[in-house]
């Protein structure tokens, strides 16, 4: 996946969440693994400006857009408190 280069900066900035990931694969990471990442680890200016760069409606469809061991990773609170954040404000998403 191609990101912006505001995605890519903001990738960088975060980069000690992407622990996992090699320097070289930072920037090339999935767009559900970046979400992941940022909703279950990142502060709640991390979301934001996540959502900012991305879009309420492209954050949330990507967060419902994760099924079995992919949904299995996010923690349950976490879970549940976007996916009721999502469902209210995101367009054409619901529980």
């Amino acid at each position: 996946m191609m990101y912006s280069s505001d995605i890519k900066l903001f990738i960088k900035e975060k980069k000690d969440l992407f622990w996992y990931t090699p320097d070289d694969k930072k920037e090339e990471v999935s767009p559900a693994l970046l979400v992941e990442t940022i909703l279950n680890y990142g502060t709640m200016d991390d979301v934001r400006t996540l959502i900012r760069l991305m879009g309420m409606d492209e954050v949330a469809r990507v967060f419902f857009s994760a099924k079995g061991r992919q949904k299995l990773n996010y923690y349950p609170q976490i879970y549940n408190y976007f996916s009721l954040l999502f469902g209210k404000y995101a367009q054409g998403n619901s529980l």
